[in-house]
Order: C-alpha cells, then structure tokens, then sequence
C-alpha cells in the first residue's frame, strides 16, 4: 500500500513544476551580467536579451550588470538564486572556469551550482597599445627590458586578459606593472589615453578604435588576419602563439532549474545565433557565434575548467576571495 501510494504521489507532485515550467515566463527574467556595462559580456547580453524577447512571448528580458570581485558577486548572486528560470547568468571563461582554480575560497561551485544552457560565442584577444605606442610586439618586449618599465590593463585580476599579458611579460622578461580594472570598457580608455603602455582585450572591445586608429593593435588571436582590420597580425605571425587565447561565453540558470526551462532556453539560443543576420551582426561586434546546446556545452565547460586549472600552475596567478 505504502509503495502504490508512493507511486501515485510521485507524478502529483511533479506536476506543479511541469505547469510552472509550461507558463514560464510570465513576469521579466534577468540575465546577469557580472560586470560593468560595455565590456563584451555586456555587448552580448543586450544583444541576445533583445533577440529572446522576440522568440520566447510572455515577459521581457533585461540585464543586469552586477560587477565586483574578480566577477564573483554577479555569479554568485545567480548561483543563490531562486531556480525558477527568472535568474539567468550570462558568464564566460572566467566566471564558470578560470575563477574556480585562481580562488582558493570561491563561493559556489561553477559546474554543481549551475545548469548549463548553451555555449553562445568565442571572442579573439588582441594586445592594443595607444596610438602612439609601439608598432611591434617586439618593440613592446624592448620597452619593458633593459631598465625601461611599462604597465598594462586588464578586465580585472585572473581574468583571462591578465594571464595572457602576464605570459607575455614572463616569457619576455619584461618589467611590467599589473593595473586591473573592473571590466574593459575603463582599460579600454586608459589605453587610448595612454595611462596604461598596453592592454590584452577582447576584439569587440577595441575593434572600432583600432579601426578608428585611436588604438593599435600589435597581435590578435585569430587564425588568420581578419578582413576588416588587415594590417593587423596575428598573435602566430608576431611569434607569440602562445597568447592566442579565445575567450568564450555561455548562459546558466540556477542548479535545479526545471529541464523543460533549461531546454526551452538552450533551443532558442541554438536557433537565434544559427541565423545568418545575428551572426552577422555578431561578426560586426568582433564575436564569431559558436552555439552549442546544454548537454554537450556542459562538457565542454568541465574540460574548460580543468585547462584553466593548468594555465594557472604555468603562471602561478592566483587571487585572493
């Protein structure tokens, strides 16, 4: 009797979720962002909360952009979250891998605290100086050797802009000054002020000044020059392959939020950056759409945070939290 009863029990008590999961939305979801506006995790936030509106009726999408702490108190804040689907985290290789190895006492867990809903873009890296700076990743290296001294700008400590620059300023042997800031969009225009000698960025951050020529960029990571800035060399045609880096972005929900949201998400993402116009104007951001559904995108974030483990131990950066 016992056991029937269970087994009776079993499906009405799941059935407020599935009708819950079926309504949804039905008031605004927010997607987090953990850093200030303008950066690229920024840019592509606003963009594909605007392209959700339109595929999935019923309530808005808005960003939120909840910065501080290495990126950690916007992700954390989407790991506490109700798992309702209201909360979303829209987050890279920093805020659900790197930042697992680089902080000793980080809150959550990025893989266990979150259900994986798609992988969305990559991004290259690009070294910029200001205009008036170095013409050659050469020319940077002599500057900051013998007895001459450069600072450079990152998105924030551990992120992946600071380790890329601190591998170069190692393997160089330059003497060089750490200056982290609390996303790109200030280091972006540090370095076109020339507060900062150099800056790793993520191309859709600096792609428009570098076309503008208020910056210049030394080195980008991509396999080939890119069509719309072709003076500039890759990272592999400046002898430096070792700083192509690609920075990638994905969206979570809180753990434990119901499947049938988890996959309503993921299918819609998958759908809308398959499109020729968002890749395109994607493409026009600096962004290349690497969409990738939630089973196979959570794989690919557990190998993510394993090689962030090994970068770690190469550079021995590691944070503070």
């Amino acid at each position: 009797m016992i056991r029937r009863r269970s087994l009776i029990a079993a499906p009405a008590l799941a059935l407020p979720f599935a009708a819950r999961a079926q309504a949804w939305p039905t008031r605004p979801v927010r997607i987090v962002v953990a850093y200030p506006p303008g950066g690229s995790t920024d840019v592509l936030a606003r963009t594909l909360a605007a392209a959700l509106q339109e595929d999935i009726a019923g309530s808005a999408f808005v960003v939120d952009n909840r910065a501080g702490g290495a990126a950690v108190v916007g992700t954390h804040a989407v790991a506490q979250a109700a798992a309702d689907g209201y909360t979303l985290s829209l987050g890279n290789n920093q805020t659900h891998a790197a930042n697992a190895a680089m902080l000793p006492s980080l809150p959550f867990d990025p893989v266990a605290d979150f259900a994986p809903i798609a992988r969305l873009a990559a991004v290259h890296h690009a070294l910029v100086v200001p205009a008036n700076g170095p013409r050659t990743l050469a020319e940077l290296a002599a500057k900051g050797k013998n007895g001459g001294r450069v600072t450079y700008a990152s998105s924030g400590a551990g992120s992946a802009s600071h380790v890329i620059a601190e591998t170069f300023v190692r393997r160089e042997g330059m003497d060089a000054t750490h200056v982290p800031y609390r996303g790109g969009a200030q280091a972006t225009t540090d370095t076109v002020a020339g507060t900062v000698d150099f800056f790793v960025s993520t191309w859709p951050q600096v792609v428009a000044l570098v076309r503008d020529g208020r910056l210049r960029a030394l080195g980008i990571g991509a396999p080939a020059r890119l069509a719309e800035t072709p003076d500039v060399p890759t990272f592999a045609e400046a002898g430096a392959q070792d700083l192509a880096v690609d920075a990638w972005f994905g969206m979570w929900a809180p753990a434990r939020t119901p499947g049938a949201i988890v996959a309503r998400l993921s299918d819609a993402l998958v759908a809308i950056l398959a499109r020729p116009a968002m890749q395109e104007r994607l493409t026009g951001q600096g962004f290349v759409a690497a969409p990738m559904p939630a089973a196979p995108f959570a794989a690919f974030q557990r190998e993510e945070v394993e090689r962030w483990r090994r970068m770690v131990e190469i550079t021995g950066i590691r944070l503070q939290g």
